[in-house]
Order: structure tokens, then sequence, then C-alpha cells
């Protein structure tokens, strides 16, 4: 190497990112003589991320010593590691240096509690280079976070994304949360999901949000006890904060009644929503005339998810139409476990045959068919279409259409992507795929087949076909 080279010598080729200077491991476990190794390198880095790597509070005083000598470090990944109040109290001695630039942290499932917020308020007090904190999975509980909105509230605080994600809070933290949202403008993202909020915490926290002077882009609020009590309120906070992009609330009993009330917001001129997650909200197809509405006429929209929903067919095939509508703009579309059939997808392969936008569909574990299959691919082939991730796992489908699937695979440069896992494609099924992926026309990345059973022949030439198109990653 020569003496002019900013390139950093790696002790272990391919860990470090000799541009971005990025040490990047998950999933191995340290030994003493492997740790050394690396504390070695960290000294250079710009990002260290080390999740699911058998830590503990003694690697913590280590990675504190890092903090302190090295300026250049800007964000620290230590997810699914035993640290435990203890590492955080070594690693937080390293944070409070005035030398310390830090400015993501992540330490979901750290084995935290309430104890460590106390050490971490005094991180978010004092330094005011730390934009994102990651405490997810820990059991922080809400005392713990009260304490942390004392660290948010200091004007040193110029926190811009916030991840408290089971963490065993209750409707009681709504107040001290909304006190920090108030004095600071900077927060950007805010993640609550899998926390028993309720709907009375949920109404309150919009209505602070609606007051509050931070311009939100991201919401999450997945599996707090939310009904459609609760929906006029989110709504509100939709229509009054064009900033707000990203909306989740799945996994919640929403209903018909509390979509209609969401669609409001949804539809008001100030939304500028570019993402929403609606997985498992009760749904049924007396919602897809205000989805479609909004899919049509909202040219934000880029993004749906209306997992596991009973939809059935009469409402894919309204949502359908909207897709049609040269406004809709729509990116992905989410659709699995919708009890849709065969019934619905002479009208997908309509849409899919108009609409020039749609690049991700998600229709596993609906009950298609061969002959639905075989109706989409129509569409699929059409040159409007330019589907680039397609998924139809678990969907009742046979060899009978992989000979057409292989024709889709081999013509549509676009499509990258291909899950059909769970599906009893045999050798005869499996075979059509491999004779489509060895066409140089095929633009294939990453093909996955879960659960399918195959002979040791076929699987020899899976096997070939990778090693022939490294590009090519088959996933079994």
């Amino acid at each position: 190497m020569g003496e002019d080279s900013d390139e950093l010598q790696s002790v272990t080729p391919g860990l470090i990112s000799t541009v971005k200077m990025e040490l990047d491991i998950q999933c191995e476990e340290m030994s003493p003589s492997r740790w050394a190794e690396l504390l070695s390198t960290m000294k250079s880095c710009k990002t260290i991320r080390l999740d699911d790597c058998n830590l503990s509070s003694s690697n913590c005083e280590d990675l504190s010593s890092i903090i302190k000598m090295n300026p250049s470090l800007t964000e620290l990944k230590l997810n699914n590691n035993e640290l435990g109040d203890a590492g955080i109290e070594y690693l937080c001695k390293g944070l409070l240096m005035p030398s310390c630039s830090l400015q993501k942290l992540w330490l979901q499932n750290c084995n935290l509690t309430s104890a460590s917020c106390e050490t971490l308020r005094s991180v978010l007090s004092a330094q005011p280079s730390l934009t994102e904190l990651h405490v997810g999975d820990n059991k922080l509980g809400t005392a713990g976070v009260k304490v942390l909105c004392q660290g948010m509230m200091n004007p040193n605080c110029k926190l811009q994304k916030l991840q408290l994600e089971y963490c065993e809070l209750t409707a009681d933290i709504v107040e001290a949360l909304n006190a920090a949202l108030q004095s600071k403008p900077t927060l950007k993202e805010l993640s609550l999901s899998n926390n028993t909020l309720g709907d009375t915490a949920v109404k309150q926290l919009c209505r602070g949000l609606v007051e509050a002077s931070c311009n939100l882009e991201l919401l999450h609020l997945e599996n707090c006890g939310i009904t459609s009590e609760s929906c006029r309120e989110i709504s509100a906070v939709l229509s009054n904060k064009s900033s707000l992009i990203d909306l989740s609330v799945g996994d919640n009993k929403v209903g018909d009644s509390g979509l209609a009330l969401l669609c409001q917001g949804l539809m008001h001129p100030n939304c500028k929503i570019q993402k929403l997650w609606l997985w498992d909200c009760d749904l049924t197809s007396a919602s897809c005339r205000d989805l479609s509405r909004l899919i049509s006429t909202k040219e934000t929209l880029t993004e749906i998810s209306l997992i596991d929903n009973n939809l059935r067919d009469s409402g894919m095939e309204m949502l359908c139409q909207a897709l049609k509508d040269p406004k809709s703009k729509l990116q992905e579309l989410w659709i699995r476990e919708c009890g849709l059939t065969t019934a619905c997808c002479k009208a997908v392969s309509s849409a899919l045959s108009m609409n020039k936008h749609l690049k991700v569909l998600h229709m596993g574990e609906n009950k298609l068919g061969d002959a639905g299959v075989e109706l989409m691919c129509e569409g699929l082939l059409h040159p409007n279409c330019n589907i680039q991730s397609l998924w139809l796992g678990n969907c009742d489908l046979t060899a009978a259409c992989c000979a057409t699937l292989a024709t889709v695979m081999a013509t549509k440069q676009c499509l990258t992507e291909l899950d059909l896992s769970y599906n009893s494609l045999e050798d005869d099924g499996i075979r059509k795929i491999c004779e489509a992926l060895r066409n140089p026309s095929c633009n294939m990345q990453q093909l996955i087949l879960y659960d399918i059973f195959w002979s040791s022949e076929v699987d020899d030439e899976l096997r070939a076909l990778e090693e022939s198109k490294p590009e090519v990653k088959i996933i079994s």
C-alpha cells in the first residue's frame, strides 16, 4: 500500500469498508483474541455495528475507551447484546466526553431497565450531536422513559429519532412525552409500537402532536390498543402535520369505521402521506371504497400495507380499479393473507397492464391457484408493467403455472425478486424456473423457495446455477 493511500488496512478482509471506515459484524461470538484484534481496528472507524455478538458490560468498558479516543465515530450499534445497566454506565462515560461526536446510538434488546435511563438522560442533556436513540425491546418502563423525556427537554438535546418499541410503557407516559414534544422542534421520528397505551392515551398524544412545533415525519403506533375511538385524533394529526409521511397503526382494532375517520385526514390537502401501514386492522371489503379513493387521488402515497385484513376478492377488485387511475403513484402494495382467490386475478392483471408505477406486490397466503397466477402473468408481461419484486408464497401453486412464470422471468428484466415459497412446485416446476434463470435475459437477483420439496438431482441443478450465476441468490 502506498504512503499516500487513505485506505484502512483491515485485519479481517471484508468486514471493513475501506471508503466509509465501517466495522459491521453480526452474530459472532467474541473470543478475547478476536475482541483485541477488533479493538485496534475500531480506533479509526466512523461506524461500529456489533449486533448479536454476545457482548457484555466488560466489552462496554473497552468501547467507552474507543469513544473517548475516536472523535470520528458517529454511529454505534449494539443491538441484541446482554450489556445490562452496568454496560450502559461504562458506555456513557465515553459518550459524555466533550470529544464525542456520536450521532446514532442503537441499544435495542440489551437487557436495560429504568436504571439506565438516568445515565442516558445525562447523555441527551450533554450531547447535541446525538440525533438518534434506539432503545426498544428493553424493560425501561414508564418511570424510566419519563426520565429520558427530562433529558429531551434540555435545550442541548437535538434528538431527531426516538425508538421506544416494546418498552413496557403505559398510558401514564403520554404527559411526559407531550411535554418533551412541545420543547423539541427537532424531533422527526417517534416509534411507540407494542406498548399498552390505549385509546385515551393515544388521543392525548395526538392532541399534543397537533400543538407541538416539531415537524414529525414518522409515527409508529402498532399494537398500542387503538380502536376506532382514537382515529379522529390520528386523522387530525394527518390533516395538521404535512410533514407526516410515514404512519403505521398496524395490529390495532381500527375497523372499517376507524378507517373511514383516518381517511378524512389522509384525504386532506395538507396530508402528504407516503407510507401507510394498516396490517391486521380488522378491515373488510367495506373499507376498500375509501382506500381506493385514497390510492387513486393521493399522489404522494407510494406504499400501503393491508396484510391480514379480510378484504376478499370484491375489495381487491376496487383496489385494482384505483391502481388503473393515472393519478395513482403507488409503488408498493402489501396484500398478503387477505382472503383473495382466483376470482380477483383478472382485475389484478388488468391493473398491472395499466400501472407503470407499481414495483412491489406482496400477494402471498392467498388462494390464487395456478389459474389465477396464469391470469396475473398476462398483466405482468405487458410492456407497461414494471414489477421488480413479486411475492406469491403459499398461494396453492403447482408446477402447472411454472412455465408461464418462467416466461415472465425470462422476459421481464425489471423483475429481480420472486418468492414462491410453500407451494407444491416439485421437481418439474423447479426445473422450469431453473431454465428461466439460465436465460441470459433473466435479471433475477433473489429467488425465495422455502419449504418446497425437490430431489437431490434438482438440488444439484440449483447449486450449479448459483455457481454459474453468482449474481442470483437462491434462498431455501
